[in-house]
């Protein structure tokens, strides 16, 4: 391991790779981020200092160490102030390994302006000698672990696409497709997912328009069809506890709320499916009081409604069945701030309205903020009891290309560590829940930009910020001990609970993957 860290450290040291790839970079690193900082539209991370990276060996030391052991001990006592000082030291450690990194890359994918003549620079990678600071495969399997080079030469092959080195970045995918595979262990398949997608993104820098931008044309990738999509979501809501979690979380905050209310009004947006609501049917009929009258409303842009009103048809049978008189209607439109008003939406006098977005919201967090502003503000015009929030944790969106890849590494990697202990390697659930939803996710954070570019996954802190700006507050979710039981089911010892300032968060060996957080208004009562 002294050695791998070692040969890591030289190529991350001050002669970073983007460095040593494109000397010109230097030059341009100083205009672009001075842009960045004049720039009026403020980044979703206004606190975060943008500065050029100085990484120690320890910080290195870190991220290697994070691939390894991922127990990041996650508080589950509802308070989450008594975190162990050892995890909590090494949490904030690989967190400042990772704003470090997100300044290092210097272009900013966000506009993804590039000189017109960039992509002729006459000092290439390997010019630069780049290709030194990865070893052959035969190198490393001698006293380097083929994993972590596996790793590296991902992170080598980022650094080529980053500074759009195509010829040094194909070159580094032939090599990292001798060991990737959607076949072999945790590790080699999420490889398998990234290489993919990076292979997509090289496929967009040879479409450069002439004012210099890439332009997001269509990748030859096979097309998926929203059946086979549909069916990776029912198997990694039936194998795993990511989105049952969510799921719970959401449906007991949203009963809480609605204790003594006798109509209720539920928003779905970006609803493509009704496997939450069977279970919240079922609380809804069994309150003390009695149960209420229910109305769900779909906001979809899914073109393929058939299935999702048969589905709703059958869950309003159901809900009859148990004592409910429920509703539903579909409005099939993207959800936009001009939809969500009171007169579309067609909201009744004496009705509890509730909000609710399973992993719909980071779809409109964009370059700025302004989008996701918007969107808020509209829900917040509306009135709602409730907003219930359901969210990937993790920092897919920043500005920088290589700070997105090293994060969304690690956190995939923690998601396809935890199928590897729940899963066969050869079990054809496990392989269409990662070909067909996970690496769909990764290959758009690594491919695309733009407006193309869905998968905007925040962090807790940074949703709280901005909902607290829209005039949210967040509400304690009381659910730990069903969570835990809930966990109990999976029979797999790798997961973990932990609270953060009101909000429940899901890991893997305590690397937090999936948030759920309840929101009021500010002006609304604090006690539900």
């Amino acid at each position: 391991m002294e050695g791998f860290n070692g040969w890591l450290y030289e190529s991350f040291n001050h002669d970073f790779a983007i460095r040593r790839f494109c000397s010109a970079r230097v030059e341009l690193e100083q205009g672009e981020l001075g842009d960045a900082m004049n720039n009026d539209i403020e980044p979703f991370c206004p606190d975060d200092e943008i500065s050029t990276p100085h990484l120690a060996a320890s910080e290195v030391d870190d991220f290697v160490d994070s691939f390894i052991n991922m127990d990041y001990d996650v508080d589950d006592d509802g308070d989450g102030d008594d975190k162990d000082d050892r995890n909590s030291k090494k949490q904030q450690n690989f967190h400042h390994f990772q704003d470090k990194i997100k300044a290092f890359s210097i272009v900013n994918d966000d506009s993804l302006m590039i000189e017109g003549d960039e992509l002729e620079m006459s000092s290439s990678c390997e010019d630069l000698g780049a290709n030194e600071m990865v070893p052959s495969i035969e190198e490393a399997s001698h006293g380097v672990d083929q994993g972590l080079h596996l790793v590296h030469l991902l992170l080598a092959c980022a650094e080529a696409v980053g500074c759009r080195d195509i010829q040094l970045a194909t070159s580094m995918l032939s090599q990292i497709g001798a060991s990737a595979t959607p076949l072999g262990d945790s590790l080699q398949r999420v490889s398998y997912c990234f290489a993919t997608g990076l292979k997509s993104r090289l496929s967009l820098l040879q479409n450069v328009n002439g004012n210099g931008t890439i332009a997001n044309c269509a990748i030859d990738v096979p097309m998926i069809a929203r059946e086979e999509k549909m069916e990776a979501f029912q198997l990694l809501y039936q194998t795993t506890p990511y989105i049952a979690f969510g799921f719970m979380a959401a449906n007991e905050a949203i009963c809480q709320a609605a204790q003594g209310k006798v109509s209720l009004h539920i928003i779905d947006l970006g609803m493509k499916h009704t496997l939450q609501w069977p279970s919240l049917i079922r609380a809804l009929a069994s309150r003390p009081e009695g149960p209420p009258t229910l109305r769900i409303q779909a906001l979809t842009s899914d073109e393929d409604l058939v299935e999702l009103e048969a589905s709703m048809k059958s869950l309003v049978e159901d809900a009859s069945s148990l004592g409910i008189a429920m509703e539903f209607h579909m409005i099939s439109e993207p959800v936009t701030p001009s939809l969500l008003t009171r007169e579309n939406l067609n909201l009744r006098e004496g009705e509890s309205l509730y909000i609710n977005s399973v992993m719909h919201l980071h779809k409109y967090v964009k370059e700025s903020r302004g989008s996701l502003k918007a969107i808020l503000q509209a829900i917040k015009k509306l009135g709602p009891a409730l907003l219930t929030m359901v969210e990937q944790d993790a920092n897919h969106n920043g500005p920088f290309f290589l700070g997105r890849f090293l994060e969304s590494l690690h956190y995939y990697s923690a998601i396809f560590d935890s199928l590897e202990a729940s899963l066969p390697r050869h079990s054809p659930q496990r392989m269409k829940i990662e070909r067909l939803h996970f690496a769909e996710e990764i290959r758009n954070i690594v491919a695309y930009e733009g407006t193309d570019r869905m998968e905007r996954h925040e962090r807790a802190d940074q949703w709280r910020r901005q909902l607290g700006r829209a005039g949210f507050q967040v509400m304690g979710l009381k659910c730990l001990s069903q969570a835990r039981m809930m966990l109990s089911v999976y029979g797999c010892d790798g997961y973990t609970l932990g609270s953060e300032k009101g909000c429940l968060l899901l890991g893997w060996k305590g690397r937090p993957l999936m948030l759920a957080s309840a929101w009021q208004l500010h002006n609304a009562s604090s006690a539900y």
